[in-house]
């Protein structure tokens, strides 16, 4: 079985209950073909960008489901034929991966120069002092 995503437009006409009732209806036809849904949210009214079959708004309702790849096509022939259905998409959805545990390496850690003293300058000039009196 294959993960699907189905997003569809429902037609604004509709009460917010019966639009819930459609949306029910949708996962009863996903069902009668084999499906098993996996989430389901709650359709809601939006505001449309442009108008969908001279609707400017609609219910959208978004439906995660399983399905095998042969009925996707007997799906998408009995959502067609509701009358209520403005518009909508299926989208397979890639495949969860389980994400990997990693070792974590630890970087070497940077060794910082050690800061000299500084030397003051009666030092230094006692040293010359005693290179130039040493003989050669």
């Amino acid at each position: 079985m294959k993960a699907y995503e189905l997003t569809c437009l429902i037609s604004s006409e509709l009460s917010e209950e019966e639009a819930k009732n459609f949306q029910e209806k949708i996962v009863s036809l996903i069902q009668e073909e084999g499906g098993v849904l996996v989430e389901g949210k709650l359709p809601f009214k939006k505001k449309l960008a442009y108008p969908v079959k001279k609707q400017s708004q609609a219910y959208l309702a978004v439906i995660n489901f399983q399905l095998l790849p042969e009925k996707l096509a007997d799906l998408e022939k009995k959502i067609k034929a509701e009358n209520q259905v403005l518009r909508y998409l299926v989208l397979v959805r890639p495949p969860v991966r389980e994400t990997k545990i990693t070792r974590v390496f630890k970087r070497p850690e940077i060794e910082k120069p050690k800061k000299e003293k500084k030397v003051e300058l009666k030092e230094i000039e006692k040293k010359l002092e005693e290179i130039l009196n040493e003989p050669q």
